[in-house]
């Protein structure tokens, strides 16, 4: 007769049954966040599971380089913004953005503002981006990816990072203030 092998997964399962039988689930010891003869807790503690991000897809009906040039130049840009529905309404600075990487932007008067992270040309802009509402010092990702399609260009859109519970009202904002006023800005 064969002795039986325990896989690790076999054991983990066996013990989870035998922690909950005894009333643990839920407990740190259950989670196996507690390390004995020691008083660190696991890493589990340290990573949070419910940080927000925005994922956004939309095609114009633009050039990659159309596209790009009115994300990254200030004159272009500050056309889009006189048509989001924010408008200059946040203040009454002008809009202003490098066009180099680490280069700062400033815009919807000065309301939000940030710096380039990478920029490579009519492909993707990578922003350390915030608002004027936040707390000193905290800036998100904002990652603008750009493909052609057929004669268009589709931008995927990825935000990460921002502070939470901020999450629908950034995305209502992307829609109505970068990508509503961007495609009539490029149907001009």
């Amino acid at each position: 007769m064969t002795p039986a092998r325990f896989t690790r997964r076999d054991f983990s399962l066996r013990l989870t049954t035998i922690i909950s039988g005894l009333g643990f689930a839920g407990t740190a010891f259950a989670r196996g966040n507690v390390s004995f003869g020691s008083n660190l807790l696991s890493t589990a503690d340290e990573v949070s599971h419910t940080a927000e991000a925005i994922h956004q897809e939309v095609v114009f009906k633009a050039s990659r380089k159309r596209v790009y040039d009115a994300l990254t130049d200030a004159k272009q840009f500050a056309k889009v913004v006189a048509l989001s529905a924010a408008g200059m309404s946040l203040g009454k600075s002008p809009t202003e953005i490098s066009r180099d990487a680490g280069g700062a932007f400033s815009l919807f008067g000065g309301y939000i503002s940030g710096r380039h992270v990478e920029l490579v040309p009519e492909q993707r802009i990578v922003q350390a981006w915030r608002t004027g509402s936040w707390n000193p010092g905290t800036f998100s990702i904002a990652r603008f990816e750009l493909t052609e399609q057929a004669e268009a260009t589709k931008l995927v859109f990825d935000h990460t990072g921002f502070p939470t519970g901020q999450g629908q009202h950034l995305a209502e904002g992307w829609k109505s203030n970068y990508w509503e006023p961007l495609e009539k800005f490029l149907a001009t």
